[in-house]
């Protein structure tokens, strides 16, 4: 009997392989041979999968939010502390958040030239901006943030700042427990009086 194959595991290994090589060498290493030989297949086989370059990482740019979920996860308390604990997880706290904010960053320099890419980009930001502010909006009525406060608007300075401490952790210029510390420092300023 023929082995049956998992079509989608095979896209995956490659969307997984082309991560990989963009943490290490940025969009400029991914090449289908390169791909090929960190996925541990064929150059023919990855052609199978994907018609050109751009196919695959606009393939690969699709699985990036799945890393997120995964490493923010979906048990999250309400209130100020989930809120605390969603922004604390899009730092580069390890090596694989750091591979992830390397190829995201990779990506979002490709999204600025391929409107699908920036079109996932723009559509992953409003997700997580509508759930920031939601988790603001039940912390406010739970008496832990300021009522007065818009909560879209703090979302977006609060994931201004998460993004900018990102770079500033790949750079060196910080460290996770200093953006840890500004994080804190933000959602005090938020703190009910």
């Amino acid at each position: 009997m023929p082995k049956r194959v998992d079509h989608e595991e095979r896209r995956r290994l490659i969307a997984a392989a082309v991560r990989r090589i963009a943490a290490d060498r940025g969009l400029e290493g991914v090449s289908l041979g390169e791909v090929a030989a960190e996925a541990g297949i064929s150059k023919g086989l990855v052609q199978h999968y994907f018609a050109s370059k751009d196919e695959m990482l606009r393939y690969a740019t699709g699985t990036l939010r799945e890393q997120v979920d995964r490493r923010v996860g979906t048990d999250l308390p309400e209130g100020l502390a989930g809120l605390r604990m969603i922004l604390l997880a899009l730092l580069p706290r390890d090596a694989a958040s750091r591979t992830d904010a390397l190829v995201a960053n990779a990506f979002f320099v490709r999204a600025l030239k391929d409107p699908v890419i920036a079109e996932r980009f723009r559509t992953g930001h409003e997700q997580l901006r509508h759930g920031v502010a939601a988790m603001i909006s039940t912390a406010q009525q739970a008496g832990e943030l300021n009522a007065d406060c818009d909560p879209v608007t703090e979302a977006d300075l609060l994931i201004a700042v998460v993004t900018g401490l990102i770079d500033a952790i790949l750079l060196g210029h910080r460290t996770i427990e200093e953006a840890e510390r500004l994080i804190d420092h933000q959602l005090a300023r938020l703190a009910a009086q």
